[in-house]
Order: structure tokens, then C-alpha cells, then sequence
């Protein structure tokens, strides 16, 4: 019974990850073609052994051999490392003083700072994009509000930029840096800190060889969280970013939408999942050595 249970998630990442992957990875192998699915060849088990033979020998590597030859799409994978690194470190800087105050708050409040925190997810994903969108336009909210204020003389250029995009991917990933690193800062001793001032510390020196090592470990797992997916983010470049904005998740839409290529879009998705392989791989790692801390 014991081995049925321990087989689910096996069964599970069977069914839902190796098998959609194999699908992608034998379109990405495929050649274009004007049809119904856009791709060939297409596996006939009618047809025998032969047929079998004939479809593996038709699958061919041409498609990743095109994304290294055109610029545009190893422009789109630094750009889109480049934006999610900055998004992640804008994110790490506004999220972890808010994270901090969280864990130093009267017990009290936490529990309402911790729903003001997780409301945003209460809301669709689009409507808070849309939202962005009515703020940050010239006739939004921000630029009204600064127009009345006096600081501007004429509306800011902000919507479709790459200032939106990075406003709209701090607001939206903010939570995911946020909890972690509010349960590590939670977990700590503040009698660690009372120790570190009675030996003489100051309390920045103090925050630093007491409090930043225990965060450590939130922190990191929330640039983790924030980072892999803004790799791939498509929906908010696509409304808040302008034609400058080049990043994967928009250049793999566009394949398989607007041009129907399938292997290509296949190719390219393919690429994206091994670069975000490694720092998934070092988050399970860092995880796993935190399990083995603990224990």
C-alpha cells in the first residue's frame, strides 16, 4: 500500500511533465509545413515498423540550429535573464524591508499585514495588469496625481516601457519574495540581537552578522521564486512593455500564434526550459541543505 502511495507523484510528474515535454520536444524536432497540425512528420502506427523507422529518421535538430543563427532569439534569452535579474533584485529591495517590519510588528497585527500581503492573489492575474495599465498611462492615475501635485508639467511617458514592465513584475511577484523571507525573519531569536548590542555591536552591525545570516535562506528562496518565472513572463511585457521590450515568453507567442510555427516555437521552448533548469536545480539543492540544517 505504502508503494502506491509513494508512486502517485511519480505517476504525476509522468503525466503531466515528461509526457507534455516529449510532445514538445519531438515538435520542436519537426519540420513546418503547411497542414493540419503545422508540422511533419506525424507518427502512423498503421503503417508497421517501417513507418516507425521512417518517422524517427525524419526528426532532425535543424530547428535549433536556426535559433543559433538568428540573433533575435539569443537577444530575446539575455534580455529576458537580464529583466528577470533586475526584477529580482527590485523586488528583493522592496520586499524585504517590508518583510522585516512584518516580523518585528506586535503579534496582533501580523496576521492583517499577512492578508494585506496575500490579497493581491484574491484578484485575477489580468485584471491587476489591466489595472496597471489605467494607472500608468498619460491620462492615468499617476501621472494626474503628479500633474496636480505640481512635480510634472506635462504627462510622463510611462506605459509601454520598460519602467511598466518592471512595475508591473515587482507588484505582481512581490508576495512570492515577501513570505519567505518573513518566515525566516519570524523564526529568529531576538535574544540573539539583545546579545550582539550587549557585546558591543551596533544595531547595524548587529542586522548584519545576526539578522541578514538567519534571512539568508528566505532570501534566497524568494529571489529563486521570482526569478524563474519572470524568465518566461509573457502577459505583462506583452501589456505594460512597449515594442522595445524583447523578452522570450513574447517571442514564443508569437511563433506559435502569429506564425504557426510550432517546431520553432517548440525549439524555443525547449532552450527556455533548460536555462531555467539550473536555477531550479540549485533551489532544490539550497532546499534540500536547508531540510538537512534543520534536521
Amino acid at each position: 500500500m505504502l508503494r502506491v502511495f509513494t508512486a502517485i507523484p511519480y505517476l504525476w510528474l509522468l503525466v503531466l511533465f515528461l509526457v507534455p515535454f516529449g510532445i514538445v520536444l519531438k515538435i520542436a524536432l519537426s519540420d513546418y509545413a503547411v497542414s493540419i497540425p503545422p508540422y511533419t512528420p506525424t507518427l502512423d502506427l498503421s503503417g508497421g515498423w517501417a513507418a516507425i523507422k521512417g518517422f524517427f529518421a525524419a526528426l532532425d535538430f535543424e530547428n535549433f540550429v536556426f535559433l543559433t543563427e538568428d540573433d533575435l532569439y539569443w537577444k530575446a534569452y539575455l534580455s529576458s535573464v537580464r529583466i528577470a535579474l533586475i526584477s529580482t533584485v527590485l523586488t528583493l529591495a522592496v520586499g524585504f524591508p517590508i518583510a522585516y517590519a512584518m516580523s518585528r510588528a506586535p503579534d496582533d497585527w501580523r496576521p492583517a499585514l499577512m492578508m494585506l500581503v496575500i490579497l493581491p492573489f484574491w484578484t485575477s492575474f489580468l485584471i491587476r495588469v489591466y489595472a496597471w495599465i489605467g494607472i500608468l498611462a498619460n491620462e492615468g492615475f499617476l501621472n494626474q496625481f503628479l500633474l496636480w501635485t505640481g512635480l510634472i508639467g506635462e504627462p510622463l511617458q510611462l506605459l509601454n516601457t520598460q519602467w511598466a514592465v518592471y512595475i508591473g513584475i515587482v507588484y505582481t511577484y512581490l508576495p512570492f519574495m515577501i513570505l519567505p523571507i518573513y518566515a525566516a525573519l519570524d523564526r529568529m531569536d531576538e535574544s540573539l540581537l539583545e546579545a550582539a548590542e550587549d557585546l558591543g555591536c551596533s544595531r547595524m552591525a548587529a542586522f548584519w552578522f545576526v539578522t541578514w545570516p538567519l534571512a539568508r535562506p528566505g532570501v534566497i528562496a524568494g529571489c529563486f521564486l521570482v526569478f524563474i518565472p519572470v524568465v518566461g513572463e509573457f502577459v505583462i511585457p506583452s501589456l505594460l512593455g512597449g515594442s522595445d521590450t524583447l523578452m522570450i515568453g513574447k517571442v514564443l507567442w508569437e511563433e506559435f500564434f502569429s506564425n504557426r510555427d510550432w517546431p520553432v516555437a517548440s525549439a524555443v521552448a525547449i532552450i527556455l526550459l533548460l536555462i531555467l533548469i539550473v536555477p531550479i536545480v540549485l533551489f532544490q539543492r539550497h532546499e534540500a541543505r536547508q531540510r538537512e540544517g534543520e534536521g
